[in-house]
C-alpha cells in the first residue's frame, strides 16, 4: 500500500470543453495545483495528465484523465495500480446536475448517480468505496437535453458561486488529507449558507465565553 493520495478531477480534454460545466473537476484540480505550486507534466501517464508533489505534508498525485469523460475509469485504474494507491486514498471530483450551482456533496463512497465518468471508475476499480466530491452545476431553467447542458459554460452571474465552490473544494481536500473524510464532510458539505449556519452557533458560543 502506498502512502500517496490520488486526487482526480473529471472532465473532457480539449480547449472547446475547458470552461464547460462538465469540466468542473478539471477546474478544481487545476486550482489545487496552482495553490500548492504543482505543475502538470507534458507527458501523459495512464492516459492522464498528472502532477506529483506534496500538500499539507502528504504525497499527492493530481490527475486529469484525457480519455473523455465516459472512459475515465481506465486512467484512474492505471494510476492506482502503478502507484499502488488503495480506493480509500482516491478522491474523485465531478459535476452534479441535481445540486444547485456551487453546492458541494462530499461522501466516502457511493454509487455514480448516473454520472458516466464515475460509473466508468466504479467498473474499472471494481468498487464504489472511494471518496468523492460532487460539485453542483444546477439544471437548466428551460427544457434542454442534459448532455447538451453540461457542455455549456456557466452563466456570468454563476461565476462567483462557482469560484467559491472551487475554493471550498480545495479546503475540503486539504482537510481530508490532514483530518479525514468526516471533518471534510462536516465543514464543507452543502451550500455557503449551510456552512455559515453550521458555523454560527460555534461563533456565538465563543463570543459568550469571551464576554464571561
Amino acid at each position: 500500500m502506498s502512502d500517496m493520495f490520488l486526487i482526480v478531477g473529471l472532465g473532457n480534454p480539449g480547449r472547446e470543453y475547458a470552461n464547460t460545466r462538465h469540466n468542473i473537476g478539471f477546474r478544481c484540480v487545476d486550482a489545487l495545483a496552482a495553490r500548492h505550486s504543482l505543475a502538470f507534466e507534458d507527458k501523459k501517464r495512464s492516459k492522464a495528465k498528472i502532477a506529483l508533489g506534496n500538500i499539507q505534508g502528504y504525497r499527492v498525485l493530481l490527475a486529469k484523465p484525457q480519455t473523455y469523460m465516459n472512459l475515465s475509469g481506465g486512467a484512474v485504474q492505471g494510476l492506482a495500480a502503478f502507484y499502488q494507491i488503495p480506493p480509500a486514498q482516491i478522491m474523485v471530483i465531478f459535476d452534479d446536475l441535481d445540486l444547485p450551482v456551487g453546492t458541494l456533496r462530499i461522501r466516502p463512497k457511493g454509487g455514480s448517480g448516473g454520472h458516466k465518468g464515475v460509473t466508468s471508475i466504479i467498473q474499472r476499480l471494481g468498487t464504489r468505496d472511494f471518496p468523492r466530491i460532487r460539485v453542483g452545476i444546477g439544471r437548466p431553467d428551460t427544457p434542454m437535453d442534459p448532455a447538451s447542458y453540461v457542455l455549456r459554460p456557466f452563466d456570468g452571474p454563476e461565476e462567483a458561486e462557482v469560484a467559491g465552490a472551487v475554493e471550498r473544494v480545495i479546503l475540503a481536500i486539504e482537510t481530508w488529507l490532514t483530518d479525514g473524510i468526516d471533518p471534510a464532510m462536516n465543514r464543507y458539505n452543502g451550500s455557503p449558507e449551510d456552512i455559515a449556519q453550521r458555523a454560527a452557533p460555534t461563533s456565538l458560543a465563543a463570543e459568550d465565553d469571551h464576554d464571561s
